[in-house]
Protein backbone atom coordinates (compact mmCIF):
# COMPACT_ATOMS: atom_id res chain seq x y z
CA UNK A 1 0.00 0.00 0.00
CA UNK A 2 1.34 3.50 -1.35
CA UNK A 3 -0.50 5.86 1.81
CA UNK A 4 1.75 3.54 4.47
CA UNK A 5 4.67 5.35 6.39
CA UNK A 6 7.77 3.65 7.08
CA UNK A 7 8.55 3.82 10.79
CA UNK A 8 12.25 5.24 11.63
CA UNK A 9 12.48 5.33 14.95
CA UNK A 10 14.95 4.45 17.17
CA UNK A 11 15.77 0.96 18.67
CA UNK A 12 15.44 0.58 22.12
CA UNK A 13 15.36 -2.18 25.58
CA UNK A 14 13.14 -5.10 25.25
CA UNK A 15 10.63 -3.53 27.67
CA UNK A 16 10.86 -0.26 27.46
CA UNK A 17 9.20 3.08 28.88
CA UNK A 18 7.15 4.55 26.07
CA UNK A 19 8.40 7.61 24.30
CA UNK A 20 7.50 10.94 26.10
CA UNK A 21 4.04 11.47 25.83
CA UNK A 22 3.03 7.92 24.61
CA UNK A 23 1.10 6.82 27.61
CA UNK A 24 -1.75 9.80 26.20
CA UNK A 25 -2.03 7.39 23.52
CA UNK A 26 -3.07 4.15 25.59
CA UNK A 27 -6.39 3.73 24.08
CA UNK A 28 -8.67 3.38 27.00
CA UNK A 29 -11.96 2.57 24.98
CA UNK A 30 -10.37 -0.49 23.37
CA UNK A 31 -9.11 -1.66 27.62
CA UNK A 32 -12.74 -0.87 28.51
CA UNK A 33 -14.71 -2.76 26.12
CA UNK A 34 -12.50 -5.95 26.70
CA UNK A 35 -12.95 -5.43 30.37
CA UNK A 36 -16.56 -4.96 30.35
CA UNK A 37 -16.96 -8.27 28.08
CA UNK A 38 -14.60 -10.11 30.65
CA UNK A 39 -16.60 -9.42 33.86
CA UNK A 40 -19.65 -10.62 31.87
CA UNK A 41 -17.55 -13.75 31.21
CA UNK A 42 -16.82 -13.92 35.21
CA UNK A 43 -20.75 -13.74 35.53
CA UNK A 44 -21.27 -16.55 33.17
CA UNK A 45 -18.71 -18.78 35.31
CA UNK A 46 -20.32 -17.32 38.37
CA UNK A 47 -23.78 -18.93 37.55
CA UNK A 48 -22.49 -22.18 35.78
CA UNK A 49 -20.45 -23.38 38.84
CA UNK A 50 -22.65 -25.71 39.93
CA UNK A 51 -21.04 -26.24 43.11
CA UNK A 52 -21.02 -22.57 44.61
CA UNK A 53 -18.73 -19.83 42.75
CA UNK A 54 -16.63 -19.49 45.54
CA UNK A 55 -16.16 -23.37 46.40
CA UNK A 56 -12.17 -24.28 45.70
CA UNK A 57 -11.88 -25.46 41.97
CA UNK A 58 -14.87 -24.16 40.70
CA UNK A 59 -15.52 -22.25 37.31
CA UNK A 60 -15.47 -18.88 39.09
CA UNK A 61 -12.51 -18.56 41.16
CA UNK A 62 -10.58 -20.57 38.32
CA UNK A 63 -12.18 -17.99 35.91
CA UNK A 64 -10.73 -15.36 38.58
CA UNK A 65 -7.35 -16.69 38.05
CA UNK A 66 -7.22 -16.52 34.72
CA UNK A 67 -8.88 -13.22 34.39
CA UNK A 68 -5.76 -12.12 36.74
CA UNK A 69 -3.18 -13.80 34.47
CA UNK A 70 -4.95 -11.96 31.27
CA UNK A 71 -4.69 -8.40 33.13
CA UNK A 72 -1.06 -9.36 33.35
CA UNK A 73 0.12 -10.45 29.70
CA UNK A 74 -2.49 -7.80 28.90
CA UNK A 75 0.19 -5.18 30.75
CA UNK A 76 2.88 -6.93 30.19
CA UNK A 77 2.57 -7.42 26.74
CA UNK A 78 1.41 -3.45 26.73
CA UNK A 79 4.92 -2.36 28.34
CA UNK A 80 6.98 -5.00 25.48
CA UNK A 81 8.39 -2.63 22.23
CA UNK A 82 6.48 -4.52 19.74
CA UNK A 83 9.41 -3.52 17.12
CA UNK A 84 11.34 -6.31 19.01
CA UNK A 85 8.89 -8.83 17.52
CA UNK A 86 10.25 -8.12 14.14
CA UNK A 87 13.74 -9.63 15.37
CA UNK A 88 12.37 -12.28 17.16
CA UNK A 89 8.80 -13.28 14.99
CA UNK A 90 10.98 -16.27 13.24
CA UNK A 91 12.49 -17.25 17.21
CA UNK A 92 8.70 -17.83 18.54
CA UNK A 93 6.76 -19.07 15.24
CA UNK A 94 9.50 -22.16 15.95
CA UNK A 95 8.80 -22.11 19.33
CA UNK A 96 5.01 -22.24 18.36
CA UNK A 97 5.76 -25.11 15.90
CA UNK A 98 7.61 -27.26 18.58
CA UNK A 99 4.69 -26.28 21.64
CA UNK A 100 2.09 -27.75 18.78
CA UNK A 101 3.99 -30.87 17.90
CA UNK A 102 4.98 -31.45 22.01
CA UNK A 103 0.96 -31.39 22.51
CA UNK A 104 0.76 -34.55 20.39
CA UNK A 105 3.55 -36.02 22.33
CA UNK A 106 2.41 -35.25 26.02
CA UNK A 107 -0.76 -33.84 25.92
CA UNK A 108 -4.10 -35.09 27.43
CA UNK A 109 -6.41 -36.25 25.44
CA UNK A 110 -10.21 -35.54 26.37
CA UNK A 111 -13.15 -36.54 24.46
CA UNK A 112 -10.84 -37.88 21.55
CA UNK A 113 -9.45 -34.81 21.30
CA UNK A 114 -5.31 -34.16 22.33
CA UNK A 115 -5.29 -30.54 22.56
CA UNK A 116 -4.03 -29.45 26.18
CA UNK A 117 -1.03 -29.92 28.37
CA UNK A 118 -0.81 -29.81 32.01
CA UNK A 119 0.82 -26.96 33.26
CA UNK A 120 0.92 -26.08 37.30
CA UNK A 121 -2.00 -28.26 37.72
CA UNK A 122 -3.79 -26.26 34.88
CA UNK A 123 -4.69 -27.49 31.47
CA UNK A 124 -3.87 -25.42 28.72
CA UNK A 125 -4.84 -25.32 25.22
CA UNK A 126 -1.77 -24.35 22.97
CA UNK A 127 -3.37 -23.65 19.52
CA UNK A 128 -5.08 -21.13 21.43
CA UNK A 129 -1.54 -19.15 22.11
CA UNK A 130 -0.69 -20.45 18.61
CA UNK A 131 -3.72 -17.66 17.14
CA UNK A 132 -1.93 -14.64 18.42
CA UNK A 133 1.65 -15.90 17.80
CA UNK A 134 0.49 -16.54 13.82
CA UNK A 135 -1.04 -12.58 14.30
CA UNK A 136 2.30 -11.28 14.80
CA UNK A 137 4.22 -13.81 12.47
CA UNK A 138 2.26 -13.03 9.62
CA UNK A 139 2.04 -9.15 10.78
CA UNK A 140 6.05 -9.35 10.36
CA UNK A 141 5.94 -11.21 6.76
CA UNK A 142 3.73 -8.57 5.79
CA UNK A 143 5.63 -5.65 6.94
CA UNK A 144 9.08 -6.79 5.36
CA UNK A 145 6.64 -7.27 2.03
CA UNK A 146 5.00 -3.80 1.99
CA UNK A 147 6.16 -3.04 -1.29
CA UNK A 148 5.07 -6.18 -3.44
CA UNK A 149 1.95 -7.39 -1.31
CA UNK A 150 -0.60 -6.82 -4.47
CA UNK A 151 1.82 -10.39 -5.95
CA UNK A 152 0.76 -13.49 -5.66
CA UNK A 153 3.98 -14.44 -4.05
CA UNK A 154 3.24 -12.60 -0.95
CA UNK A 155 -0.02 -14.23 -0.59
CA UNK A 156 1.67 -17.73 -1.07
CA UNK A 157 4.52 -16.79 1.51
CA UNK A 158 1.92 -16.34 3.99
CA UNK A 159 0.09 -18.97 3.48
CA UNK A 160 2.72 -21.40 3.59
CA UNK A 161 3.55 -19.69 7.35
CA UNK A 162 -0.01 -20.55 8.18
CA UNK A 163 0.05 -24.01 7.01
CA UNK A 164 2.42 -25.90 9.42
CA UNK A 165 0.56 -24.85 12.80
CA UNK A 166 -2.79 -25.32 10.50
CA UNK A 167 -1.93 -28.64 10.08
CA UNK A 168 -0.49 -29.22 13.49
CA UNK A 169 -3.89 -28.25 14.75
CA UNK A 170 -6.01 -30.42 12.66
CA UNK A 171 -3.98 -33.70 13.71
CA UNK A 172 -5.24 -32.89 17.23
CA UNK A 173 -7.81 -32.59 15.93
CA UNK A 174 -9.04 -29.32 16.61
CA UNK A 175 -10.89 -27.71 13.72
CA UNK A 176 -12.30 -24.93 14.78
CA UNK A 177 -9.20 -23.36 16.25
CA UNK A 178 -7.89 -24.82 12.79
CA UNK A 179 -10.62 -22.16 11.02
CA UNK A 180 -9.41 -19.39 13.19
CA UNK A 181 -5.77 -19.53 11.76
CA UNK A 182 -7.37 -19.60 8.54
CA UNK A 183 -9.47 -16.32 9.11
CA UNK A 184 -6.74 -14.73 10.79
CA UNK A 185 -4.60 -15.25 7.70
CA UNK A 186 -7.31 -13.87 5.38
CA UNK A 187 -7.93 -11.03 7.89
CA UNK A 188 -4.45 -10.07 8.03
CA UNK A 189 -3.74 -10.15 4.11
CA UNK A 190 -6.97 -8.48 3.13
CA UNK A 191 -6.57 -5.28 5.62
CA UNK A 192 -2.80 -4.75 4.07
CA UNK A 193 -3.74 -4.51 0.96
CA UNK A 194 -3.05 -8.06 -0.82
CA UNK A 195 -4.54 -8.30 -3.88
CA UNK A 196 -8.30 -9.22 -3.56
CA UNK A 197 -7.99 -11.23 -7.13
CA UNK A 198 -5.39 -13.61 -5.83
CA UNK A 199 -7.06 -13.59 -2.50
CA UNK A 200 -10.44 -14.85 -4.43
CA UNK A 201 -8.61 -17.10 -5.92
CA UNK A 202 -7.04 -18.87 -3.18
CA UNK A 203 -10.30 -19.05 -1.57
CA UNK A 204 -11.90 -20.95 -4.53
CA UNK A 205 -8.64 -23.30 -4.26
CA UNK A 206 -9.74 -23.80 -0.44
CA UNK A 207 -13.09 -24.58 -2.13
CA UNK A 208 -11.95 -27.33 -3.99
CA UNK A 209 -10.14 -29.23 -1.13
CA UNK A 210 -13.50 -29.63 0.97
CA UNK A 211 -13.66 -32.77 -0.15
CA UNK A 212 -10.22 -33.95 0.76
CA UNK A 213 -10.96 -32.11 3.96
CA UNK A 214 -13.81 -33.78 4.58
CA UNK A 215 -12.61 -37.55 3.98
CA UNK A 216 -10.02 -36.21 7.19
CA UNK A 217 -12.67 -35.27 9.74
CA UNK A 218 -13.22 -37.61 12.42
CA UNK A 219 -16.81 -39.12 12.24
CA UNK A 220 -18.10 -37.32 15.05
CA UNK A 221 -16.70 -34.40 13.40
CA UNK A 222 -18.69 -34.54 10.77
CA UNK A 223 -21.79 -35.41 12.85
CA UNK A 224 -21.36 -32.30 14.68
CA UNK A 225 -21.02 -30.42 11.58
CA UNK A 226 -24.26 -31.65 9.79
CA UNK A 227 -26.18 -31.58 12.80
CA UNK A 228 -27.20 -28.00 12.51
CA UNK A 229 -29.02 -28.30 9.01
CA UNK A 230 -32.14 -30.32 10.92
CA UNK A 231 -31.38 -31.37 14.51
CA UNK A 232 -34.57 -33.04 14.81
CA UNK A 233 -32.89 -36.16 12.66
CA UNK A 234 -31.28 -36.83 15.91
CA UNK A 235 -32.34 -35.31 18.90
CA UNK A 236 -30.73 -37.79 21.60
CA UNK A 237 -27.13 -37.86 19.27
CA UNK A 238 -25.29 -34.79 17.41
CA UNK A 239 -28.49 -33.14 17.67
CA UNK A 240 -29.25 -32.66 21.49
CA UNK A 241 -26.83 -29.77 21.89
CA UNK A 242 -28.44 -27.59 19.08
CA UNK A 243 -31.86 -28.33 20.55
CA UNK A 244 -31.29 -27.78 24.00
CA UNK A 245 -29.22 -24.35 23.49
CA UNK A 246 -32.15 -23.64 21.05
CA UNK A 247 -34.61 -24.18 23.92
CA UNK A 248 -32.90 -21.88 26.13
CA UNK A 249 -32.34 -19.06 24.30
CA UNK A 250 -35.96 -19.25 23.29
CA UNK A 251 -36.95 -19.41 27.15
CA UNK A 252 -34.56 -16.19 27.66
CA UNK A 253 -37.16 -14.15 26.09
CA UNK A 254 -36.60 -10.51 25.71
CA UNK A 255 -34.74 -9.64 29.44
CA UNK A 256 -34.11 -13.08 29.98
CA UNK A 257 -34.76 -15.20 33.53
CA UNK A 258 -32.45 -13.61 35.62
CA UNK A 259 -28.91 -14.37 36.65
CA UNK A 260 -28.61 -18.14 38.32
CA UNK A 261 -32.26 -18.62 37.11
CA UNK A 262 -31.91 -20.39 34.04
CA UNK A 263 -33.30 -23.91 33.99
CA UNK A 264 -31.39 -25.51 31.18
CA UNK A 265 -27.88 -24.80 33.13
CA UNK A 266 -29.52 -25.21 36.32
CA UNK A 267 -30.56 -28.62 34.84
CA UNK A 268 -27.26 -29.72 33.54
CA UNK A 269 -29.73 -30.08 30.16
CA UNK A 270 -27.13 -27.81 28.14
CA UNK A 271 -23.91 -29.86 27.27
CA UNK A 272 -20.60 -27.96 27.92
CA UNK A 273 -22.62 -24.91 28.93
CA UNK A 274 -19.52 -22.83 30.54
CA UNK A 275 -17.27 -23.35 27.48
CA UNK A 276 -18.95 -24.08 23.32
CA UNK A 277 -22.46 -23.07 24.86
CA UNK A 278 -22.05 -20.39 27.52
CA UNK A 279 -23.76 -17.76 24.93
CA UNK A 280 -26.79 -19.94 25.30
CA UNK A 281 -26.47 -20.05 29.23
CA UNK A 282 -26.23 -15.64 28.95
CA UNK A 283 -29.42 -15.65 26.66
CA UNK A 284 -31.68 -17.63 28.83
CA UNK A 285 -30.63 -15.56 31.83
CA UNK A 286 -29.91 -11.88 30.62
CA UNK A 287 -32.54 -12.43 27.47
CA UNK A 288 -32.17 -10.76 24.03
CA UNK A 289 -31.66 -7.33 25.32
CA UNK A 290 -28.24 -8.98 27.73
CA UNK A 291 -26.82 -10.73 23.54
CA UNK A 292 -27.91 -7.04 22.14
CA UNK A 293 -25.35 -5.46 24.85
CA UNK A 294 -22.67 -8.14 24.45
CA UNK A 295 -22.67 -8.06 20.46
CA UNK A 296 -22.58 -4.22 20.94
CA UNK A 297 -19.40 -4.24 23.33
CA UNK A 298 -17.87 -6.71 20.50
CA UNK A 299 -18.89 -4.12 17.98
CA UNK A 300 -16.80 -1.29 20.23
CA UNK A 301 -13.96 -3.37 20.59
CA UNK A 302 -13.54 -3.87 17.28
CA UNK A 303 -13.53 -0.16 16.44
CA UNK A 304 -10.74 0.50 18.50
CA UNK A 305 -8.73 -2.28 17.42
CA UNK A 306 -9.40 -1.15 13.61
CA UNK A 307 -8.87 2.26 14.49
CA UNK A 308 -5.33 1.55 16.40
CA UNK A 309 -4.09 -0.10 13.18
CA UNK A 310 -5.24 2.66 10.82
CA UNK A 311 -3.94 5.17 13.45
CA UNK A 312 -0.25 3.52 13.16
CA UNK A 313 0.13 3.92 9.21
CA UNK A 314 2.40 0.68 9.62
CA UNK A 315 1.33 -2.35 7.39
CA UNK A 316 2.50 -3.95 10.62
CA UNK A 317 -0.31 -2.50 12.77
CA UNK A 318 -2.81 -2.72 9.98
CA UNK A 319 -2.32 -6.68 9.71
CA UNK A 320 -1.93 -6.72 13.36
CA UNK A 321 -5.64 -5.26 13.59
CA UNK A 322 -6.89 -7.36 10.74
CA UNK A 323 -5.46 -10.49 12.42
CA UNK A 324 -6.78 -9.59 15.54
CA UNK A 325 -10.69 -8.25 14.37
CA UNK A 326 -10.55 -11.28 12.07
CA UNK A 327 -9.85 -13.55 14.95
CA UNK A 328 -12.43 -11.99 16.98
CA UNK A 329 -15.46 -11.88 14.46
CA UNK A 330 -14.88 -15.16 13.04
CA UNK A 331 -15.15 -16.76 16.65
CA UNK A 332 -18.22 -14.31 17.92
CA UNK A 333 -20.46 -15.12 14.26
CA UNK A 334 -19.45 -18.71 14.35
CA UNK A 335 -20.40 -18.85 18.40
CA UNK A 336 -23.62 -17.04 18.34
CA UNK A 337 -24.55 -18.79 14.95
CA UNK A 338 -24.27 -22.19 16.40
CA UNK A 339 -26.57 -21.45 19.29
CA UNK A 340 -29.24 -20.49 16.91
CA UNK A 341 -28.89 -23.29 15.03
CA UNK A 342 -27.32 -21.28 11.55
CA UNK A 343 -24.14 -22.53 12.23
CA UNK A 344 -22.05 -26.08 12.34
CA UNK A 345 -21.33 -26.73 16.01
CA UNK A 346 -17.45 -26.48 15.92
CA UNK A 347 -16.31 -25.87 19.24
CA UNK A 348 -14.95 -22.56 18.50
CA UNK A 349 -15.16 -20.32 21.89
CA UNK A 350 -16.53 -16.67 22.24
CA UNK A 351 -14.30 -14.47 23.37
CA UNK A 352 -14.21 -13.37 27.01
CA UNK A 353 -17.95 -15.21 27.33
CA UNK A 354 -16.43 -18.92 26.94
CA UNK A 355 -15.07 -20.06 30.27
CA UNK A 356 -11.06 -21.52 28.99
CA UNK A 357 -8.11 -19.81 30.24
CA UNK A 358 -5.88 -19.70 27.10
CA UNK A 359 -8.73 -18.33 24.86
CA UNK A 360 -8.39 -15.07 27.72
CA UNK A 361 -5.04 -14.84 27.87
CA UNK A 362 -4.41 -15.14 24.41
CA UNK A 363 -6.65 -12.51 23.24
CA UNK A 364 -5.19 -10.43 26.00
CA UNK A 365 -2.27 -10.88 24.10
CA UNK A 366 -3.26 -9.59 21.16
CA UNK A 367 -4.78 -6.29 22.91
CA UNK A 368 -1.54 -5.82 24.50
CA UNK A 369 0.36 -5.65 21.34
CA UNK A 370 -2.54 -3.37 19.89
CA UNK A 371 -1.36 -1.25 22.88
CA UNK A 372 2.14 -1.55 22.47
CA UNK A 373 1.35 -0.26 18.59
CA UNK A 374 -0.35 2.69 19.46
CA UNK A 375 1.97 3.97 22.37
CA UNK A 376 4.97 3.51 20.22
CA UNK A 377 3.76 5.29 16.57
CA UNK A 378 3.54 8.76 16.29
CA UNK A 379 0.44 9.57 14.07
CA UNK A 380 -1.69 12.42 13.86
CA UNK A 381 -4.84 11.16 16.34
CA UNK A 382 -7.93 12.59 15.18
CA UNK A 383 -10.50 13.83 18.18
CA UNK A 384 -12.87 10.85 17.68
Amino acid sequence: MTAMRIERTPQSSLVARPESGSWRAFDAQLAVAALALAVIGLLMAWTNSPDGPLSPGSIFTRGLMWFALAIVAFAAVASFDFRWLRTLSWLIYLVNLGLLVLTLVIGITINGAQRWILVAGLTFQISEISKVIMIGVLATFLEARRESLGKVSTLIGAGLLTAPPFLLVMIQPDLGSALVLVAILTGALFLSGASLRWMGLAAGSVVAMVPVIWSILQDYQRRRLLSFLDPTSDPQGAGFQVIQAQIAVGSGGLFGKGLTNGTQGASDLLPVQSTDFAFAVLLEELGFMGGIVVFLLFVWLIWRVLLVGWRSGTVFGIAVAGGTAAMIVFQLLVNAGMIVGMMPVTGIPLPFITHGGASLVSTAIALGLLQSIAMRTEQPRPSW
